[in-house]
């Protein structure tokens, strides 16, 4: 990647578009070129998709729950996490280094679904315990990890050095 590349994708993170015409407004790299860099981000797998941000709030699955499973099972981790994902409501999940096995995310509409979730888990054999916590308010949930940083610090950490 270069610098029009990261100015690029530091625009579309800011933004939260991809639209060519609103890009060259924020970056001033004409429009044609902008086409040209994003097929080749696509290409390279640096840009995965063109999907709309739903509110999930608004849907009605504004209940979010983070839950640590601390499981027994033998073998690998990957026979045991497909069980993990096959509950229904969790949309992260998470191997971890340390006492806990998994964290998983959820987001549901309520009480009772909180309570299925957790039941489901249980139900999994190879899980000793859960902890839940529920998230009172969300200070900052960003697919788009690229508005954390400066641009400055995107260039000076991403820029391919040239020797």
């Amino acid at each position: 990647m270069d610098e029009r590349d990261i100015r690029l994708l530091k625009a579309i993170a800011d933004l939260e578009t991809g639209s060519p015409e609103k890009l060259h407004e924020e970056t001033d790299i004409p429009v044609s070129t902008i086409h040209y860099r994003l097929n080749n981000l696509r290409e390279a797998g640096i840009i995965e998709n063109d999907l709309y941000d739903i509110d999930v709030e608004e849907v009605g699955l504004g209940v979010t729950v983070l839950v640590e499973i601390l499981a027994d099972y033998s073998g690998s981790h990957h026979d045991f996490e497909e069980k993990i994902l096959d509950v229904e409501g969790v949309t992260q999940a998470y191997f971890t280094m340390g006492e806990t096995d998994f964290i998983v995310v959820a987001h549901l509409s309520g009480r009772e679904m909180v309570e299925r979730l957790i039941t489901d888990f249980e139900t999994i054999e190879e899980v000793q315990r859960t902890n839940s916590t529920f998230v009172i308010s969300t200070l900052r949930d960003s697919h788009r990890v690229l508005q954390n940083y400066s641009l400055e610090t995107l260039l000076d950490e991403l820029l391919d050095d040239e020797a």
